[in-house]
């Protein structure tokens, strides 16, 4: 096959990301230009440092600092946006932008916040925006949503999206560590950074549910809206009782339709052991999709690291570089910057089981008083579990409740709490199954 043309290629930032990409570009560029008969040409490689470019064997002539004369460069038609954050990484594209450069980025954090500006100034440039590895890492779980999945109505997604949670809770269940020892391995493997609070409070997965949940449903979910709780603070008792009674605990961002708007949550949950995210461990993720037509559609693969992070990227690269992508960017409607905010459901109406664990005094009438709160709220009981006490304190007790609303378990747990038998922390976690498929 002849090649049709060249295509200009410059990446702004080379740790690890970046330098994995141009790695690529470079080792695969016959590869590429056989398959898509367009030569890729890595044209520059923009940083103010370039320890990991060498460290990855990459052409010293490509270094350069001046981002500006990139710009300017009419060979350049795309820039690799890999430097993150929210302020250089946003100007860096903004001036992508204006120069008419079309831009590739892995920065959820940053669409998260101002895709919808940024989709909008790129549509008024003429260019496109690629970012499938902003959610899922080599998972291409963007392309799924706006092409394979479009002759469907978006019934929900369930995913579990962020690497480190994940490699943490699955220490946690199989090999009994607590979270601080779980932690620890995690960062010792280079699955968490030395400061982990954006992948273990919840908001790296909010990020990504906040754009995947933009494009499934086609319209604008503001990140502010999405109810985030992390896994910093759960205790291995709750994990291990939990895992005793048939369910693994899991970090799961969910965006599903109801009938009175979407429901949005990042949250640490209950599985069931046969539902289909609870066999997702260690680094690993997966997103569930459930479609009215096709039913039940699960993405799985590594969320995270430089290489399947860059097979990302290129694929951007590529599908841009093609024109399938501009051309989708430009003709479909479920970009945030073409639709309207999202109309959330209330608060409270969500239905779902719960696991609930209390510290009891044993005290005559105390479980009594318990089963009496949940059943004021019309709450019915699954199971209930008494642990042994240690040192002569409390007795853990252990709940898993039917379906009730959010609104009413809530009630009743605090009923529960201010009970004088109930003593320190309680918790109650939710327990998501399977979702049922319309066909």
């Amino acid at each position: 096959m002849g090649i049709s043309r060249e295509f200009g290629i410059a990446v702004v930032g080379c740790g690890t990301v970046g330098a994995a990409t141009a790695a690529l570009l470079c080792q695969q560029v016959e590869a590429y230009t056989k398959k898509t008969g367009i030569r890729m040409t890595v044209r520059a490689l923009v940083d103010v440092r370039f320890d990991g470019a060498r460290a990855a064997g990459l052409d010293e002539n490509l270094f350069q600092e001046d981002l500006s004369a990139v710009l300017s460069n009419p060979d350049i038609h795309l820039i690799v946006e890999t430097v993150g954050g929210l302020t250089i990484a946003r100007t860096i594209i903004e001036k992508a932008l204006y120069a008419k450069k079309h831009v590739v980025t892995a920065n959820k954090a940053l669409l998260a916040h101002h895709g919808t500006e940024l989709f909008a100034l790129a549509r008024s440039q003429g260019v496109s925006i690629g970012f499938e590895a902003s959610c899922a890492g080599g998972i291409p779980i963007v392309r799924a949503l706006v092409d394979g999945l479009l002759a469907n109505d978006i019934e929900a997604i369930y995913g579990i999206v962020n690497g480190t949670s994940n490699f943490i809770l699955t220490a946690m269940v199989d090999e009994g560590k607590t979270y601080g020892e779980a932690l620890a391995m995690a960062q010792a493997e280079g699955l968490a950074e030395a400061d982990p609070t954006l992948d273990v409070n919840g908001m790296d997965a909010a990020h990504k549910v906040t754009i995947l949940g933009s494009l499934a449903f086609g319209e604008q979910i503001p990140l502010e809206r999405v109810p985030v709780e992390g896994i910093d603070s759960l205790d291995l008792f709750d994990v291990s009782t939990g895992h005793e009674l048939g369910y693994v605990l899991k970090l799961v961002a969910l965006a599903r339709s109801t009938k009175t708007g979407l429901e949005l949550a990042v949250q640490p949950a209950f599985l069931p052991q046969n539902h289909p995210l609870a066999r997702v461990s260690g680094p690993f993720n997966a997103v569930s999709v459930y479609g009215k037509a096709v039913g039940h559609t699960m993405y799985y693969g590594r969320g995270a690291g430089g290489s399947p992070t860059a097979s990302a990227v290129v694929s951007d690269v590529l599908s841009i570089a093609l024109g399938t992508w501009p051309a989708l960017f430009s003709t479909l409607k479920l970009w945030p910057d073409c639709t309207e905010e999202a109309r959330l459901a209330p608060t409270g109406e969500s239905r779902h089981r719960h696991y609930l664990r209390f510290n009891l005094h044993d005290e005559q009438g105390a479980v009594a008083a318990i089963t009496a709160a949940l059943a004021e709220k019309g709450i019915s009981l699954n199971s209930f579990v008494q642990k042994e006490s240690t040192n002569g304190g409390p007795v853990p007790v252990v709940i898993i409740t039917h379906e009730a609303t959010e609104h009413d378990l809530s009630q009743a747990f605090e009923a529960i709490c201010a009970l004088p038998a109930v003593e320190g922390e309680a918790i109650c976690l939710r327990i998501i199954d399977e979702h049922v498929e319309s066909i």
